[in-house]
């Protein structure tokens, strides 16, 4: 049961909670760029760059922050 709900949030320094929270963002946000790519499809001068910039937020988000997070634990793991 740890292994399932507990051991890959932790290997990203989250807790269950933290972690259920930016994956359900992440899917919201994923959910409003795949609605501006149909929007787009349907009418090609709507949402022109809206999904490209969501997916730019969310990459920025899941891999920039997530770098700077891990050299900040690994930064306080020196001092100790």
């Amino acid at each position: 049961m740890k292994r399932l709900f507990l051991d890959h949030p932790a290997s990203v320094g989250e807790n269950y909670a933290e972690h259920f929270a930016h994956a359900a963002s992440f899917a919201g946000l994923l959910g409003l760029a795949a609605v501006a790519c149909l929007l787009h499809a349907l009418v090609p001068c709507m949402c022109e760059s809206t999904a490209s910039r969501l997916v730019t937020r969310l990459h920025d988000r899941m891999v920039t922050n997530r770098r700077r997070r891990s050299q900040i634990t690994e930064g306080s793991n020196l001092s100790d």
